[in-house]
């Protein structure tokens, strides 16, 4: 199965975007067809030429073909991130 790339957007020692990459690994263990969705993963502060461009308030953040699937908010608790998770994955996989 064929999917389309996914742009996240992450800030590294953020609690919630750790908590969004354990979230993927769970997901790609439970269906395989998540294992073919590639992400690139941009830490904002290292590379605000590309997160300026994008419209978000919070990381992580997810997008696919430039549209925003996910934005984490503040105390979001794990299921309620895996199924945002799984929403993306979900949006980038070719039907």
């Amino acid at each position: 199965m064929s999917s389309k790339k996914v742009l996240a957007f992450y800030l590294e020692g953020c609690p919630y975007c750790k908590q969004a990459r354990e979230a993927l690994r769970e997901l790609t263990s439970e269906d395989e067809r998540y294992s073919s969705v590639k992400f690139d993963w941009v830490e904002e502060n290292l590379h605000q030429e590309i997160s300026s461009q994008y419209d978000y308030y919070r990381v992580p953040s997810m997008f696919v073909d430039g549209e925003k699937i996910y934005e984490a908010h503040p105390g979001e608790k794990f299921d309620e991130c895996k199924a945002n998770v799984k929403r993306v994955l979900e949006a980038s996989l070719y039907n």
